[in-house]
C-alpha cells in the first residue's frame, strides 16, 4: 500500500503538482504511519516490514530488492538544494531503528545493524553497527548472493554475516553474565600477578611474609552466579579461579608455616 501510494504521488512530483503530490503523501503517511517523500525514488521489489516510523527524505535513492524495518530514517544533514538524502544501492537490509544520515552512498548488498547511526558511505557487501556506525564485516565472496530475491538464501548470508535485523539473537548472551565474566578473568589475571610478585619478594627477603587474605567460600556466590540466571554455566567454572589462587596463597600461610612473632622483626640496619 505505501509503495503504491507513494509511485502515484511520485508521478505526480515528476509532472510538477507537487501539492497534489504532497497532499497523497500525507494521506500516505496518515494511513500507515510510513513516510516517504514523493520526490524519493524507490525501486523494485521494495519491502517495509513493521513499517511505522519510517521516514525517506526527498532526494533519496532506494534500489531494487531493498528491505527497511521500523523506525528507520533515510534523512538528510542539511538544509542546502540539491542532493541531501542516501543512495542505498541494490540487496540493501537496514535494520530496525537505523539512521542513514547524508548524501552518501550504501553499496549494494551492505548490512545497517539495528538503531546504527550512519553518516559515512558504506563499501558494497559491508556490515555496519553501532553509534557511530562502524564496518564489522568487509565484503564477502558471497555478495552477490545477498542480491538474490530468494529470502531463504538471503536469511542465510545475513546469518553469515553475524547480522540481525532486530539487534537481538536467539542464541546471544546475557550482557549482565558476560560483564562479570569479564571481571571474574580480571580478577584472576590480577591475583596471578600479585602471586608471582610476592614469590619474588620471598625469594629476595626471608623475612618477608605474605597477609592473610580472607576466605571465599561458593556460597557467597550462589545467588548472583546462578546458572539459570545468568545464561552461562562458563560463568560458574571461572568463579572459582580467583578463590583457588586465593586459597593456593592461603595455604602458605597457615599457622604451621607462619614464624613466631619475635622473628617477624626486622634486622637492625647496620650504621
Amino acid at each position: 500500500m505505501p509503495s503504491l501510494l507513494h509511485r502515484c504521488g511520485h508521478w505526480l512530483w515528476k509532472k510538477n503538482l507537487k501539492w497534489l503530490a504532497r497532499t497523497l503523501s500525507t494521506f500516505s503517511r496518515w494511513l500507515t504511519g510510513i513516510e516517504i517523500h514523493p520526490g524519493a525514488t524507490i525501486g523494485r521489489r521494495f519491502f517495509i516490514d513493521h513499517g511505522m516510523g519510517v521516514v525517506i527524505g526527498e532526494t533519496a535513492h532506494v534500489g531494487d530488492n531493498v528491505t527497511l524495518y521500523q523506525g528507520v530514517t533515510l534523512g538528510g544533514t542539511s538544509w542546502n538544494k540539491g542532493k541531501r538524502h542516501p543512495t542505498l544501492g541494490d540487496g540493501v537490509i537496514v535494520g530496525a531503528g537505523a539512521k542513514i544520515l547524508g548524501p552518501f552512498t550504501v553499496g549494494a548488498g551492505a548490512k545497517i545493524g539495528s538503531n546504527a547511526v550512519v553518516t559515512k558511505e558504506v563499501p558494497p557487501g559491508a556490515t555496519v553497527v553501532g553509534i557511530p556506525g562502524k564496518i564489522v564485516k568487509r565484503a564477502d565472496p558471497d555478495v552477490e548472493e545477498a542480491l538474490d530475491v530468494d529470502p531463504a538464501r538471503r536469511e542465510a548470508i545475513c546469518q553469515k554475516f553475524g547480522f540481525d535485523a532486530y539487534g537481538v539473537s536467539q542464541d546471544m548472551p546475557d550482557p549482565v553474565a558476560r560483564s562479570m565474566q569479564a571481571m571474574l578473568d580480571h580478577m584472576h589475571a590480577v591475583d596471578e600477578r600479585i602471586e608471582r610478585m610476592c614469590s619474588t619478594l620471598r625469594k629476595l627477603d626471608d623475612n618477608y611474609r605474605d597477609g592473610r587474605l580472607p576466605a571465599l567460600r561458593d556460597e557467597d556466590f550462589a545467588d548472583v552466579l546462578d546458572e539459570h540466571d545468568t545464561g552461562c554455566p562458563d560463568v560458574d567454572q571461572r568463579s572459582t579461579a580467583p578463590a583457588s589462587a586465593k586459597s593456593s596463597a592461603e595455604s602458605s600461610n597457615t599457622p604451621e608455616n607462619e614464624p613466631k612473632a619475635e622473628q617477624e622483626t626486622l634486622p637492625p640496619r647496620n650504621g
